[in-house]
């Protein structure tokens, strides 16, 4: 009998299942009008008032050559562009948060050019294969996926008011 009884109810769940949802109710695209009339925003501070001038910042790029298992770290400052072999690597920008920011983050704006062939008879050409933003603690969010060269950013430095010691120091590794 109990056999037969849960046999009835799992048809009955089954049969359920077959009936279509409810359509969703619409929801609202539009922007509501008083926040169209409210006041602009109020701009956003000079990042250069805030810390290091960009100028001034030294940012630490990783780079692997996975052919030959060399690693070598670039320091650069944006704007600078490095070539090694037929990788270039150049920067744009280094970021950090403040010391009082939880959690704390390094980024850096990357460029990656490689020095690759084309096809059957075509002469080598700089292609670029990767060019955003690179964060050291979320090395995933962005990836230069290339078969040859990995590339990383390991440290931005550069200090922010209140700091007494200058830029700051390259923060340890990530375990």
């Amino acid at each position: 009998m109990i056999g037969r009884w849960s046999a009835v109810v799992a048809l009955g769940a089954l049969a359920a299942c077959t009936q279509a949802p409810p359509p969703p109710a619409p929801q609202e695209t539009e922007v509501p009008e008083e926040l169209l009339e409210a006041a602009p925003p109020p701009p956003a501070p000079d990042a250069e008032a805030i810390g290091t001038p960009m100028a001034e910042r030294v940012a630490t790029i990783g780079v692997l050559n996975k052919r030959n298992n060399l690693t070598q770290d670039l320091e650069m400052r944006p704007g600078e562009a490095r070539r090694l072999g037929n990788l270039i690597v150049r920067l744009s920008a280094c970021e950090r948060t403040a010391p009082w920011e939880v959690p704390p983050e390094t980024g850096a704006f990357v460029q990656v050019l490689v020095n690759q062939r084309g096809g059957e008879g075509q002469e080598p050409s700089w292609q670029r294969v990767f060019s955003g933003w690179l964060f050291k603690n979320s090395p995933s969010l962005n990836v230069v996926e290339h078969p040859i060269y990995d590339v990383w950013v390991k440290d931005c430095a550069m200090s922010f008011p209140g700091e007494e010691d200058g830029p700051a120091a390259p923060s340890a590794p990530a375990a």
